[in-house]
């Protein structure tokens, strides 16, 4: 099993980049990112989709296809990515970037 550097799902099948080059065309059933396709193709940084899926809420990307793991937590998988603190804050700034830093209240 790998995990997606996007959000930090434990569970993708393939490695998302092999070392040779290209994507694996895998879709993370997390956060809906397909490697080789969001980020060669429509030119999506993982830090980009990473802050485009925590706007939307960091929903489960596969509903109706693939069912979330029991418990499933999006913040905490996160940290497998960014580390406990980073997921917390880049949450924050991906906010900031998007509200500004005078917006008052953050949803």
């Amino acid at each position: 099993m790998y995990v997606c550097p996007v959000c930090g799902y434990p569970s993708l099948d393939e490695v998302p980049r092999p070392p040779f080059g290209g994507g694996s065309y895998e879709i993370c059933p997390s956060c809906g990112f397909q490697f080789g396709v969001s980020d060669d193709d429509r030119g999506y940084s993982y830090r980009a989709w990473r802050a485009k899926w925590i706007d939307r809420g960091m929903p489960w990307d596969s509903e109706g296809v693939r069912d979330a793991p029991e418990g499933w937590d999006p913040a905490r998988q996160l940290q497998n990515v960014l580390g406990p603190k980073s997921a917390r804050d880049q949450m924050l700034v991906d906010q900031e970037f998007k509200y500004g830093p005078d917006s008052g209240d953050l949803p």
